[in-house]
């Protein structure tokens, strides 16, 4: 460890470092801890009629409600039961498409598909809402305009609560699954031939060198990845949901997740006592789970921990 003299010592020696990292550091302390004051309010029953420190203190009793209205285990079932459907499906594919690309021979088409791949991921979810609606919509939406034409009857999607499970994931793996095989294909490109050629020269087939070469080498990867995942696995993709879905109470139970419960909180009851709590129980829950996984990982492999 440093002591006194060797902090002081550092801070001198590499004073160009430490100047580069204040930025970083002040946007931080303001953006980021600064707000923590305001985790107060998840214990009072905030009044907009008094000044911000004045509001009655009612310790637990928001905490309370949440949990015996059922809000919060609906909320937190939907945010990580959709959460940990993105990330084991969605680093699934991308590493099953990585490994297809990294097949290819053809530079130029390998080169075009990866472009094609990535472009959802510079796609809007504002434009992103507009293409799911009119696709969607119940009265010219081109899903309803085809079963017309074909003497079918229109089928209320934005009244049918299930559908929207499978439409959430469907959207957000056409978004993101581009972004994470280019990180999967960079790891790939990063092996070193030798071992193919050694598995070619022992008669291995294509299929036995992507089973015993390619996915071990992808396993460090693969649980980076997962970890800062699992960091964020309480916060559930608030642009997405909120998009897509809005203020459409018939979808509530199906696709309210704590992000777009905290934002409707502020913006249409001004529960701002309620909303307060429900973020912290995010933060705090979500401290919790990244801790305990990488103790977890740490105890099995060292190597692989965040921290």
């Amino acid at each position: 460890m440093l002591g006194k003299n060797g902090i002081l010592k550092e801070l001198v020696t590499n004073r160009i470092l430490f100047l580069m990292l204040l930025p970083t550091l002040v946007f931080f302390i303001i953006n980021s801890y600064v707000p923590m004051v305001g985790v107060y309010y998840a214990f009072t029953r905030f009044d907009f009629n008094t000044s911000l420190f004045n509001s009655q203190f009612v310790g637990l009793e928001n905490f309370k409600f949440l949990w015996q209205s059922g809000v919060l285990a609906k909320l937190t079932l939907n945010t990580i039961g959709y959460n940990i459907v993105f990330i084991l499906l969605g680093n699934t594919l991308a590493i099953a498409l990585a490994i297809l690309l990294s097949e290819l021979r053809l530079q130029w088409f390998k080169k075009l598909t990866q472009s094609i791949m990535f472009l959802p991921y510079f796609v809007s979810f504002v434009i992103l809402s507009v293409i799911v609606y009119n696709v969607f919509n119940y009265e010219s939406g081109f899903l309803n305009s085809t079963l017309k034409q074909f003497g079918a009857e229109p089928v209320d999607v934005y009244n049918t609560p299930w559908v929207w499970i499978f439409l959430i994931i469907i959207f957000y793996l056409w978004k993101n699954i581009g972004y994470s095989m280019v990180i999967y294909l960079a790891s790939i490109t990063g092996i070193s031939e030798e071992y193919y050629e050694a598995a070619k020269i022992d008669g291995a087939n294509i299929f036995q060198r992507i089973w015993y070469i390619t996915v071990p080498m992808l396993k460090t990867t693969f649980v980076m990845l997962l970890l800062f995942a699992l960091g964020s696995i309480m916060k559930g993709q608030f642009d997405l949901f909120y998009q897509l879905v809005g203020n459409n109470g018939m979808l509530y139970n199906t696709t309210d997740i704590l992000d777009t419960y905290v934002y409707r909180s502020l913006k249409v009851t001004f529960d701002i006592g309620m909303s307060t709590a429900a973020g912290l129980y995010q933060s705090l829950f979500g401290f919790i789970l990244i801790m305990t996984v990488n103790y977890m990982i740490k105890k099995i492999n060292d190597e692989y921990a965040l921290f």
